[in-house]
């Protein structure tokens, strides 16, 4: 119980110091929003102080000595509420990142849980046959695809399926003719548009679940007790899942919850290439535009994500192996 306490008190002081982090960064930075938005206008004219004065209480940027914005801010992220989004004006931060969410949870998501099952049950089969053909063959294939980067695997899908051979859209989460309801025309719309940004995923993070499960498990095969259970007669298929594949999963826990922590945040690049209208694609928009109260938001749910994956993490490692519970409850 101490180890589970000891978590959840780490989160929350980990929680707070971003947010206050969150806070205080963006008043650091020189000039405030509103003088952003009048510089885009100035060609047309002078700015005036009254018309600078209006589009800041238009906005609503904070008032008041920096405690009492403090405390503030702090109320209205309990209450959800971070103001209006300048990209976006006059809809609010919540309801553009509400629109946009959905669609890196259910592309972005869905991918990084596929790839992890399908790269974990690679990883102990080639780890288990290792020396033979298809260990060598998915060594050198994976450890290739996991070293290109994101946005050329994009461009070059685009390039060959949009483009030349014209199978796929190059762009956008659904066709411009429709409207997101719930009825078969727009869902099909948008599994035929995700085609090649969840391939582009998948493709290159599939060889770091493999190849980490791999050199786990080729680890693991020689400890003492593998040696024993196979000694007692145990099926090599007990021995691989129950003994060697479940220890050597321990460290790759973590890493799964780190890239389901950054699931929120979205895959920027890949994103941004397909113009996808998820979280990464609404960053990158909100960071060409000064868009501050949404960039703080963004941020917000980023960090807020990360530290419940690693959480969830901590907890799934004291449930799986009792030693580290002992040892944290010290």
């Amino acid at each position: 119980m101490k180890y589970f306490v000891r978590k959840t008190g780490f989160l929350l002081l980990t929680l707070w110091i971003a947010i206050t982090l969150n806070f205080i960064l963006p008043r650091l930075m020189p000039g405030n929003p509103a003088q952003a938005m009048m510089a885009k206008y100035a060609q047309r004219g002078p700015i005036t102080p009254t018309e600078e004065h209006a589009l800041a209480l238009m906005l609503g940027l904070p008032t008041g000595s920096l405690w009492s914005q403090y405390w503030q801010y702090l109320s209205n992220i309990l209450h959800g509420n971070f103001g209006v989004s300048y990209s976006f004006y006059p809809l609010s931060v919540m309801a553009v990142i509400a629109n946009a969410l959905p669609w890196t949870l259910i592309l972005v998501g869905l991918v990084t849980i596929l790839q992890f099952i399908v790269g974990t049950l690679l990883g102990i089969y080639a780890a288990w046959h290792r020396g033979k053909k298809f260990d060598s063959s998915a060594t050198v294939l994976f450890s290739f695809t996991s070293a290109l980067p994101y946005f050329w695997v994009a461009l070059m899908f685009i390039y060959v399926f949009g483009y030349i051979l014209n199978w796929f859209p190059i762009s956008g989460g659904y066709s411009g003719s429709l409207s997101p309801t719930l009825n078969w025309n727009f869902a099909g719309s948008a599994i035929y548009h995700s085609v090649l940004p969840a391939l582009t995923i998948f493709i290159t993070s599939i060889g770091g679940s493999l190849l980490g499960m791999r050199n786990n498990m080729i680890n693991t095969l020689g400890e003492d007790y593998i040696l024993l259970a196979r000694a007692e007669g145990l099926s090599e298929t007990t021995v691989a899942i129950r003994y060697a594949a479940r220890n050597a999963l321990l460290p790759i826990v973590t890493n799964f919850a780190m890239s389901l922590g950054m699931v929120v945040g979205g895959s920027l690049l890949m994103e941004t290439v397909f113009a996808y209208p998820g979280m990464g694609y609404l960053l990158a928009t909100a960071l060409n535009n000064q868009d501050y109260p949404l960039l703080q938001a963004l941020f917000f749910f980023i960090t807020l994500s990360v530290l419940l994956a690693n959480f969830m993490a901590d907890v799934i490692y004291g449930v799986l192996d009792p030693r580290v519970r002992k040892g944290g409850a010290r």
